[in-house]
């Protein structure tokens, strides 16, 4: 079984690599800084389903660019995307909400939310976030057209898009709306509701982040939790001592050393706390990358791969080498490399440019290694993300400014105390984001051992008894929100 288990984590550890080692724009492929490459793992939405591909249109909707100035005239269009296969007039509108990812058919073609709308004649609809996927507001991201994106502007995004459909869809004039989302995306659901109580009869929120927090320590807790609890204590202890080995060698005599066995590209500065920084925040996104959306043998696939060599160190520094690839040249993990991608201002990179900008003024959500009870050393501060804000943004974020918006985003809201009816939420125990949202105190539902969105497939035989429970108590719950 071992040896079955670390050749699984061979695998896959080689196909992450070429998953994002290679990125093709008009036949060029691209040597991409090793952060981008760990934190997008990190940002990719909740796990695609494998089911059949239903009848999934595309279309669009025209949205105003600032819903709340009544003198911007401007507009932009919107991308959704339609499942009408078990509609029937009257019926209500099940709206799988996007967040900072493109949309995908796969998202309203199977799992749980698509048999609710079987169940009660429901359309799907699969909404993307502005300024990601498709949905682009401006022509580029320059700073001055990035004001048009933020949380509030998204959320009247969906208020426009339900009030629209009841008023030129006859078959949906009265329909009722029942939400999802996941991460971000799910935060999304119960602020919608808080703001729009009117316009949501219920909603379902999978791993939503409520709390915002600059430094989010926490994260880095239960990555190091997971790898023990799904792992071993030796897999745990493999990491820490690696990584305190390599943080030692890399600022003393030993720099070199460490350059060579992770192939760092000649550019990293040793000397530099910026470049040391981004470096060992890679090493960290890695591992969570593996936690954060972890299924079946996952974690005992990386463990058993780390085991398998004689001491830490080098056990690292091939877990770092099969992560990036096996394509010659070298890895790029320098503070400016990574800095590059944040300050392109076409939407060539996708989610980098526009969600970091929201972590700035939103958020934060920084995982950082500002906790001792986490394996993976101290060497990312938070003034590694609040300098990154600087740099790509503006000098004016400042850590009080910083701070000051987070603050904002809490008192709008409420923090973890957001005050809505009619949301159930429900997070993975072991799901690196769960400390950000409700526990079981203050009524959501913790899957023991799942992870982050783990819970969007249909019910099924191998669901675990825990899981299946909160499934089934989502369908009653739908049932008695469209009874109402």
């Amino acid at each position: 079984m071992k040896v079955t288990l670390w050749l699984v984590g061979v695998l896959a550890l080689a196909g992450l690599a070429r998953g994002y080692y290679l990125k093709q724009a008009e036949g060029v492929t691209e040597n991409i800084p090793i952060f981008i490459k760990t934190l997008k793992e990190l940002h990719r939405g909740p796990p695609k389903l494998a089911v059949p591909r239903a009848n999934v249109k595309t279309e669009w909707i025209t949205q105003k660019l600032d819903p709340f100035d009544s003198k911007e005239e401007r507009t932009w269009q919107m991308r959704y995307m339609v499942n009408d296969e078990y509609f029937k007039p009257g019926g209500p509108m099940f709206i799988y909400v996007g967040g900072e990812w493109d949309i995908d058919p796969s998202g309203i073609s199977g799992g749980i939310f698509v048999d609710l709308a079987k169940e009660h004649n429901g359309i799907l609809f699969y909404t993307e976030h502005r300024y990601y996927g498709e949905s682009k507001p401006t022509k580029d991201l320059q700073l001055e057209n990035m004001k048009y994106l933020h949380v509030k502007q998204a959320l009247a995004d969906l208020a426009h898009f339900i009030e629209y459909k009841r008023e030129t869809v006859s078959e949906l004039a009265n329909s009722k709306v029942i939400m999802a989302g996941g991460s971000y995306s799910a935060s999304m659901v119960v602020w919608f509701k808080k703001l729009y109580p009117h316009l949501l009869n219920g909603g379902w929120a999978s791993s939503a982040p409520l709390l915002a927090k600059v430094d989010f320590t926490e994260y880095m807790e239960v990555v190091g939790k997971a790898m023990r609890v799904l792992g071993s204590q030796q897999c745990y202890d493999r990491i820490q001592n690696g990584i305190a080995e390599l943080e030692v060698m890399i600022r003393g005599k030993k720099s070199a050393q460490v350059k060579a066995m992770l192939k760092l590209c000649n550019n990293f500065n040793t000397n530099n706390d910026l470049d040391i920084w981004t470096m060992f925040s890679s090493f960290a996104y890695i591992f969570a990358g593996v936690v954060q959306y972890q299924r079946g043998d996952d974690v005992p696939a990386y463990c058993d791969y780390l085991m398998s060599f004689k001491d830490d160190v080098t056990a690292l520094s091939n877990l770092w080498v099969w992560y990036y690839g096996y394509y010659g040249g070298c890895v790029d993990a320098t503070y400016n490399g990574t800095l590059a991608y944040y300050l392109d201002t076409s939407y060539y990179y996708e989610w980098a440019r526009p969600w970091y900008y929201q972590t700035c003024n939103e958020y934060g959500w920084y995982q950082t290694s500002g906790s001792k009870n986490q394996p993976f050393g101290s060497s990312f501060p938070v003034a590694l993300s609040t300098e990154l804000c600087r740099d790509a943004y503006d000098a004016s974020y400042t850590d009080s400014k910083i701070q000051e918006l987070i603050n904002g985003t809490n008192e709008f809201f409420g923090g973890m105390k957001p005050d809505v009816e009619n949301i159930y939420m429900t997070h993975g125990e072991l799901d690196p984001w769960n400390p950000m949202g409700h526990g079981v105190a203050e009524g959501a539902t913790i899957i023991p051992n799942a992870s982050h969105c783990n819970d969007f497939g249909s019910i099924s035989s191998s669901d675990s008894v825990e899981m299946r429970q909160s499934k089934e108590s989502l369908t009653e719950l739908v049932r008695e929100w469209l009874r109402d």
